[in-house]
């Protein structure tokens, strides 16, 4: 009781803008409760007058029951209405703010779960947490209206009373039996269905890695002994379910056979006239069936709330997710500088990617850096934009330490540009207002020209607005890296780091993007991490990586002259174009 309480409070903060709706549909609920405690009262009073022959007053009893049930039907249009407002606030407001915990988790948190860990948080769970609000309140409204039928039974027998009261204890303890079984299962079960929910993810995002790596049959088994194991998982919830309600079945109809013979025996010892006993059985459905009904249901609702609960509040409070920590620290007006100063980094704390690292890059110029795979080069882009923490040493920006600045100061001053951008299933136009939202037409236009990409965009039915699926599954690999370098253009930071981000485009396409870059060298810094040399040769410094750290630098014919293997690279490369 109390971590539903605790949970509720915190659910609720979510919800507060809508406390109107929500206090109408509290006060819809003590209508109710009203209306379920006066009609058995006057119910019975009905049964006792027309079975000894009171016509005028059980017409008018009647004509009450007739008022009292149109107000019932009322009073559950206001709470369903206001409900519904409730709810739907609640969940977006609970959404959003998870969305934004999801995005400020740390990346190595974000690669060593499963999308579906969180996609399943999302939607599934935040839905749970505000139907307590609703849900849980219309069963808490019936228990507290069953209460009333107690109470009316105690006015008219408490010989009764005691017996309903026993009954109602008997079959309550075995529904919260049923609760504590089932809310270990679902957990369980939920935790698989995280797994499956990833791997159906993969199934999208992956279908065309997995068709050209003819894995189809192998990725088929693994997603099917995942969706066995949740199938299994939720059969074990519904055995346990079957069992109790087996179980609880049994006990209502001895119950209610007990009660028959108790009655039989309360006239026969004209303790109850007949009249009065058949009021009094009646009440058997309130109690016995909708009451435990109701318990029975407050009970799962609150233990499937407070399950929702901590898997969302986890990643919220970060008890078990890791938050990203910023600095508090705000550059105004950035120059552009950064240096790395003796950083070591390893993605698995055991194999160095970086080995004390010493960089140091210049406002307002233009660097390459080289390199074979697996030397660290986008690992430093990586750190430089703090999605990763170096293990030692540190990195600054414009001589403040990056640990000490905010993420302003850092992811908006700074752009990557990379090999393999990720492009928003939306329109062309939409992907570039993601990074400005008042962006003009103009605007776009202008970027879309640097990046050499108008002449595409032009060529299109829809032109700007063109939705370009999944991944940007519609364009070509050049046609991506063109969209993100015009998205890059278009957020103006003062640092653009390219990675490999000219690898996809031809040599023509590759010649102007090189043009656009040229533009941008005296107002950014930028440094561009190369496959082909010719993309660099016009830098201002070059620095040539291995073994995790910086084995030379300079300019391209400064590095032919000192550098063997910056020289042996470029020789390769002018082979491989004559060939």
């Amino acid at each position: 009781m109390k971590e539903t309480i605790k949970n509720l409070k915190k659910v609720y903060k979510y919800g507060k803008q809508y406390k109107s709706s929500l206090i109408w549909q509290i006060v819809g609920c003590v209508i109710g409760i009203i209306i379920h405690i006066v009609f058995p009262l006057v119910y019975a009073k009905f049964v006792v007058e027309f079975t000894t022959s009171i016509w005028e007053q059980a017409i008018y009893m009647a004509c009450l029951m007739l008022f009292i049930n149109i107000v019932d039907r009322l009073h559950t249009v206001l709470i369903r209405k206001n409900t519904q407002i409730f709810r739907r606030g609640t969940v977006r407001n609970l959404q959003k703010s998870l969305g934004r915990q999801v995005l400020s988790l740390e990346q190595s948190t974000l690669d060593s779960n499963s999308s579906g860990t969180f996609i399943q948080r999302l939607i599934s769970d935040t839905d749970k947490m505000s139907s307590m609000f609703t849900v849980g309140m219309g069963e808490l409204t019936g228990v507290l209206s069953n209460i009333g039928s107690f109470i009316a039974v105690f006015i008219i027998d408490y010989h009764m009373f005691i017996y309903y009261l026993i009954s109602a204890l008997v079959l309550t303890l075995l529904s919260i039996l049923k609760s504590n079984k089932l809310a270990k299962k679902d957990i369980e079960f939920r935790n698989q269905s995280d797994k499956v929910a990833g791997l159906t993810g993969e199934l999208v995002r992956g279908a065309r890695d997995i068709k050209m790596l003819y894995a189809k049959d192998s990725f088929m088994e693994e997603l099917d002994n995942n969706i066995v194991l949740q199938s299994e998982r939720n059969f074990d919830m519904r055995n346990v379910d079957i069992f109790y309600e087996f179980v609880i079945g049994i006990a209502k109809r001895l119950f209610e056979f007990g009660m028959l013979i108790y009655l039989i025996y309360l006239i026969r010892n004209n303790v109850l006239s007949v009249a009065v006993a058949l009021a009094l059985y009646g009440y058997r459905v309130n109690i016995m069936a909708d009451m435990m009904g109701n318990v029975s249901r407050l009970l799962e609702e609150s233990k499937n709330f407070n399950i929702s609960c901590n898997r969302v509040f986890d990643i919220i409070d970060g008890k078990k997710f890791t938050k990203e920590i910023f600095g508090k620290k705000h550059i105004e007006n950035i120059e552009g500088n950064f240096e790395f100063k003796d950083v070591c980094f390893s993605y698995d704390n055991k194999n160095q990617v970086l080995k004390n690292l010493n960089l140091k890059i210049d406002a307002n110029k233009t660097y390459g850096i080289v390199g074979k795979s697996g030397e660290g080069k986008t690992t430093m882009f990586n750190l430089l934009c703090k999605l990763y923490n170096c293990e030692s040493g540190k990195i600054t920006i414009d001589g403040i330490d990056i640990d000490e600045l905010d993420e302003e100061s850092i992811r908006g001053n700074i752009t990557i540009i990379s090999q393999n951008p990720y492009i928003f299933n939306l329109s062309i136009k939409d992907n570039l207002r993601l990074v400005k939202k008042d962006i003009t037409d103009k605007e776009i236009e202008v970027a879309c020209n640097l990046a050499c990409l108008n002449e595409f965009i032009e060529s299109l039915p829809d032109k700007y607005d063109t939705v370009v699926g999944e991944g940007g599954v519609t364009l070509s690999g050049g046609q991506r890296q063109r969209l993100a370098i015009a998205r890059a253009l278009i957020q103006k930071t003062k640092i653009i780091l390219f990675d490999e981000a000219t690898s996809a485009l031809d040599n023509e396409t590759q010649n102007n993007i090189q043009q656009a870059i040229n533009n941008l060298r005296e107002d950014y810094t930028i440094v561009i991490i190369a496959h082909r040399l010719s993309t660099i040769m016009n830098c201002d410094n070059i620095f040539f990586m291995q073994n995790g750290n910086i084995a030379c630098e300079g300019t391209h014919n400064e590095l032919l002259k000192k550098c063997k293997s910056y020289k042996e690279l470029y020789e390769y490369e002018i082979k491989e174009k004559a060939d």
